[in-house]
């Protein structure tokens, strides 16, 4: 069992996430950056689908009741353990009796904790994911409190290498801007063409509005092509016959700014979208914050999906090297 002495901010059980519910309306949740939580898995020797804690700009005080290993990766933090300074990104026995203590993001938003074994709540769905517009998963579909008590589980695979980093070309480039890429389609004929060249070479700004439902970017007004609305789609230029959203769709109410569909994200709904978000690079907006600055650029399904393999193929070398 880990005791929970101060919550951090909006920290969240979160595993691969909750897959094949799209057709009633369930997102699939899951880690916002999961390069981060997958290598933090890697570091203690967990399965790929074990649990960790996501956490945003301030991370958890956990008090460990057993001997046990930890890692923490995702944005640059000040990590201590019973009040000592650690390394992030490396593999970290802890003593029973230990406190761990994640401090305020110093670069990035979020940060994940990974405890060998991982964080055996009760699946919902197949998931310990946290949903918590449907307060589903995790602990009670909720942010950890103060006085919690988490379950270790038993996800395991072989044990880690202690001391063990992660190199620093393999963590999450935690610049205040990045560059993010995105596959046209749905609805990117709505928009003129003189719209999405705009959108592709000027610079957005992240809003204040930016969590794990999704994040509003500010930047050029794009036009749409003129037209007669359809049956059954308002009147408003952004209006469209309801269609499915991806998660990483991009929707343009009123052409005024970009709203970034997360791991959280409503399924579908009326308004355009102009293209979607590589899920590798969801992965990048979700260490960034208001008022930090994205430039999008297209690509092509084909390249996509390569940069996806990648992804994989990178992940399944960090598992092996953690523990070889």
């Amino acid at each position: 069992m880990i005791d929970v002495g101060a919550p951090g901010v909006q920290t969240l059980v979160q595993d691969s996430g909750r897959s094949g519910h799209f057709a009633i309306g369930l997102p699939p949740s899951g880690p916002m950056d999961l390069w981060s939580h997958h290598a933090a898995n890697a570091l203690v020797g967990n399965s790929p689908d074990a649990a960790t804690l996501e956490s945003v700009y301030v991370g958890p005080e956990l008090h460990f009741r057993r001997d046990t290993v930890v890692a923490v990766t995702g944005a640059d933090v000040d990590l201590r353990v019973n009040g000592r300074s650690m390394p992030t990104w490396t593999t970290l026995p802890v003593t029973a009796g230990s406190v761990l203590t994640v401090g305020s993001a110093l670069r990035g938003a979020r940060s994940y904790v990974a405890v060998r074994g991982g964080i055996g709540t009760t699946p919902v769905m197949g998931s310990r994911s946290t949903y918590l517009s449907s307060a589903i998963g995790g602990l009670d579909g909720r942010a950890l409190r103060a006085g919690d008590v988490l379950p270790s589980g038993v996800d395991l695979g072989p044990y880690p290498k202690l001391g063990f980093s992660v190199e620093h070309d393999d963590r999450p480039d935690l610049g205040r801007t990045q560059d993010v890429r995105v596959v046209l389609g749905l609805c990117s004929y709505r928009f003129t063409p003189e719209s999405l060249e705009r959108m592709f070479t000027s610079p957005f700004t992240v809003g204040t509005e930016a969590n794990r439902v999704g994040y509003r970017l500010s930047g050029p007004q794009l036009d749409f092509v003129e037209r007669e609305p359809p049956f059954g789609a308002g009147d408003n230029p952004s209006n469209v016959v309801d269609l499915g959203y991806p998660v990483g769709s991009i929707q343009v109410p009123g052409g005024e700014e970009l709203i970034c569909l997360l791991r959280d994200g409503v399924t579908g709904g009326g308004y355009a979208t102009v293209g979607t978000i590589i899920n590798c690079d969801i992965d990048r907006l979700a260490q960034m914050k208001a008022p930090d600055c994205v430039r999008l650029s297209k690509i092509g399904i084909d390249d996509a999906l390569q940069a996806r393999r990648e992804r994989g193929a990178r992940i399944e070398r960090l598992y092996h090297a953690a523990r070889d």
